[in-house]
């Protein structure tokens, strides 16, 4: 019976591969390609439910009337059927060649790769899919990748077996190299990575501005970010991979079950926004009755598996109908011609077009390719740039309510200060271009009003801001200790005005809890000292914030002094004082260590992060510095900091611009401004308007501002890093490299960004840029760094 069996599977072969074939690629003695579509060299068939060995399907594939398959990635559309795939490899160079094999969605259930050597019959089997453990794959990828040797001067058969249990099927049959295949991985993490980051971020933002404001779009808007991610994590076999690696009943219904309730959710998100219960109730009326039906359809996905095939056309009919009944009531109140904010006009707009393409490409009715593949991806993206947008102006809406502005800026920033501890380095500058905004427009805002109760909670804001941003300072230093990545500066700075600010606001803090704040300062203190301003001030601003934490009654003390030393230093001695609870002397050891203050009790009563006198510590070490403390429980707390710095030549003149109320003049520079976020912008014309002979233009990316230098002459540009089209790096290299005309190439260039790690200050000196900026902005820096560079 054996050789029976072998007799067949041999007359099966030579039919195979002695009949004239129409789908063979041939590799030759020439250039070996790095990468190659075979759709043009393979041919498809549907068998329907029938369930064929690969002996069987050898015999007969061509009795199954195959058709060759037309683009780099066929849509076999939605289908429970067995499809065969046959293509033909001819080796005839004296190479042995291996290769990487795409075919197939990560979500496609059973895929099955039949290698028949055409010397020795040879049948290797390797397989895929997600109805299957993630460990039985033949090749660990989140991808349907299989990994072939071909053999020199061979003929070989690729026999491909695809099953799916209702959803869209796709047939890309491409080659890769080991190079180009790390390369693709190595881009697609890269663009999954940004797509997801940006996810996360926006849904914990605004699940946090949920929560400050108590605005149900806020909470719309946050699950529907999330579940658009998962939806989109399972469609890239990420979730299968990582979170349901063993297959089964969840893996096999993630993508059907997030892409209905994110559906919902915009659903809902958009009726809410748009006030659509107000303003027409039949429109109303048929967001319930969508709702309803996407409840149908996740009880059918969840309880009737026979029903499962049927919802994959039905939730992307559901989803087309979702988007339909959001433009018709965006429609809808342009025509009455009731107020829709434009951002989120735009964002729609992207979003229907990413997933209009995408669910037309699922029904077959347009090509199939990488951009419409990615188009829900792309348009999420951009939706989620301009519906962001939108939100920002509610809030804007919201803080101008005189009876919330108060109680809103509050809420912002206890809810920030709960959130915190979640935001890493990773993501903590991104916290700070808001912020930017915050901190300029409340300095404007109690600059210009008279009112003094507008005036009183300006400066609650104001205080709440720099706590924040100290917050996130501490952070993101944190990281950077981790790292090894904390550097300091070496620039003159005014120690005197320095702590003087500390000191302003320290009693403006100290007067709102009643207590009584005593400042005072030796005149021996140096005009300039050479050192880190920055960190000076992290320091004294960490100890003076615990000071009056920890203080319920009586008074906070605050001393400076100075001792002159050989070699032109001088040691600045800090003296900080309490009469605040006390630490015990057991934890006094302690009381420096990361995530630890003082005790249980203590951390229920007061809060915070528990990083700021670990970072003290450690920037007060690395200046070689020290840092006594005593204290007694009920009396009181004594901290006294020593740092040695070298003293400056330079002296104090006359006056300041900031202490003699001299405004900035320009003398007729002229500045570009290449930054893409708008409330940055506003930002920077904000703080410009006010400075005298100043000329302000800007452009939204790097290539708009090459392009403004070339038509226009500037003396100055302030350059953003992270731009979509052109990025600031690549403006600066190109502007330094001739881009914008020779006599452009040495103009002035500020990095001012978001970005505050040390490696981006690193890189900023690397490409030539004249100095570096953090947000928020300080117009007094601002001003200083552009003035030290025109003239």
């Amino acid at each position: 019976m054996g050789k029976k069996i072998d007799k067949w599977i041999y007359v099966s072969l030579v039919v195979l591969f002695f009949t004239k074939s129409f789908s063979q690629y041939e590799f030759s003695n020439g250039t070996i390609p790095k990468e190659v579509s075979l759709h043009n060299y393979t041919t498809v068939a549907d068998v329907g439910q029938r369930n064929l060995d690969i002996h069987y399907v050898l015999a007969n594939f061509n009795s199954f009337n195959p058709k060759k398959l037309q683009t780099e990635n066929d849509d076999l559309g939605f289908s429970q059927n067995n499809f065969w795939s046959k293509t033909e490899l001819i080796n005839a160079s004296d190479r042995t060649l291996n290769y990487y094999l795409e075919t197939a969605r990560p979500i496609t259930d059973l895929v099955e790769l039949y290698f028949i050597d055409s010397t020795s019959g040879k049948i290797t089997k390797m397989v895929s899919g997600d109805n299957m453990p993630f460990s039985e794959r033949s090749f660990d990828n989140r991808k349907t990748i299989f990994k072939i040797k071909i053999l020199p001067n061979s003929r070989q058969q690729l026999f491909l077996h695809l099953k799916s249990d209702g959803e869209v099927v796709n047939m890309p049959v491409m080659l890769y190299s080991s190079e180009n295949f790390i390369k693709l991985i190595s881009n697609e993490q890269l663009f999954f990575g940004i797509f997801y980051g940006i996810l996360a971020i926006v849904s914990i933002i605004y699940l946090f501005f949920y929560f400050a404001l108590r605005q149900k779009a806020f909470l719309y808007y946050s699950l529907y970010v999330v579940f658009i991610g998962l939806m989109q994590f399972s469609l890239d076999g990420y979730f299968y991979e990582l979170i349901t690696p063993k297959g089964g009943w969840f893996s096999l219904r993630a993508v059907l079950l997030f892409a209905m309730i994110a559906g919902f959710l915009l659903g809902k998100y958009s009726e809410v926004f748009l006030n659509i219960k107000k303003h027409n109730k039949i429109i109303y009326f048929l967001f319930t009755v969508l709702y309803f039906l996407a409840f149908v359809l996740i009880v059918c996905i969840l309880f009737v598996p026979k029903a499962l095939a049927l919802c994959y056309p039905l939730a992307n009919v559901l989803g087309l109908l979702i988007l339909i009944l959001i433009i018709s009531s965006v429609v809808y109140l342009y025509c009455k011609k009731i107020h829709v904010d434009g951002f989120f006009t735009m964002g729609i707009f992207f979003l229907v077009l990413g997933f209009g393409i995408f669910i037309l490409n699922n029904f077959s009715q347009i090509p199939n390719s990488f951009l419409t593949d990615n188009s829900s991806k792309l348009g999420t993206g951009l939706e989620v740039i301009f519906l962001s947008l939108s939100m920002a102006n509610l809030i804007r809406n919201l803080k101008n309510e005189k009876d919330n502005l108060n109680r809103l800026a509050l809420i912002r920033s206890e809810e920030m200060n709960d959130l915190k501890s979640y935001f890493l380095s990773n993501i903590s500058h991104e916290l700070r271009t808001p912020l930017n905004a915050i901190m300029n427009l409340i300095e404007s805002i109690s600059n210009e009003v008279e009112d003094d109760t507008i005036k009183h909670k300006c400066k609650i804001i104001k205080y709440s801001s720099y706590s924040l941003l100290s917050s996130v300072n501490d952070i993101l230093d944190f990281s950077k200790i981790e790292k090894g990545e904390l550097k300091l500066e070496n620039n003159p700075f005014d120690p005197v005005q320095v702590l003087e600010y500390l000191n302003n606001n320290a009693i403006n803090i100290a007067n709102e809890k009643g207590l009584e704040f005593q400042f005072s300062k030796s005149k021996n203190i140096p005009d300039f000292l050479i050192g880190d301003a920055n960190r000076l001030v992290q320091i004294v601003n960490n100890v003076l914030s615990n000071a009056i934490k920890f203080t319920l009654k009586g008074c906070v003390k605050f001393t400076i002094d100075a001792e002159l030393l050989p070699g032109n230093r001088a040691s600045l001695i800090l003296t900080i004082s309490d009469s605040g609870v006390g630490i015990s002397p057991d934890k006094r050891e302690r009381i420096f260590d990361s995530f630890y203050q003082k005790s249980s009790d203590n951390k229920k009563k007061f809060s915070g992060l528990g990083l700021g006198l670990y970072i003290v510590k450690t920037l007060v070490d690395m200046q070689n510095g020290s840092i006594k403390m005593n204290s007694v429980i009920n009396v009181g707390t004594t901290c006294v900091m020593t740092i040695d710095f070298e003293v400056s030549e330079q002296k104090k003149g006359i006056g300041t611009t900031a202490k003699m109320g001299i405004e900035n003049d320009l003398e007729g520079k002229s500045i570009l401004v290449v930054e893409d976020n708008p409330i940055n912008q506003m930002v920077i014309k904000m703080i410009t308007k006010k400075w005298l002979n100043t000329t302000v233009m800007f452009a939204n990316n790097g290539q708009e501002g090459i392009m403004a230098l070339i038509k226009s002459q500037f003396d100055i540009v302030l350059m953003d890093l992270q731009m979509p089209v052109m990025d600031g790096y690549e403006a600066t290299i190109a502007i330094r490299n001739g881009a914008a005309g020779i006599h452009n190439s040495h103009i002035p260039i500020i990095a001012v960004t978001a970005d505050v790690m040390e490696a981006t200050k690193q890189r900023v000196k690397e490409i030539g840029m004249n100095d570096y900026l953090s947000k928020p902005i300080k117009k007094e820096v601002l001003y200083e760094a552009i003035k030290k560079l025109v003239n």
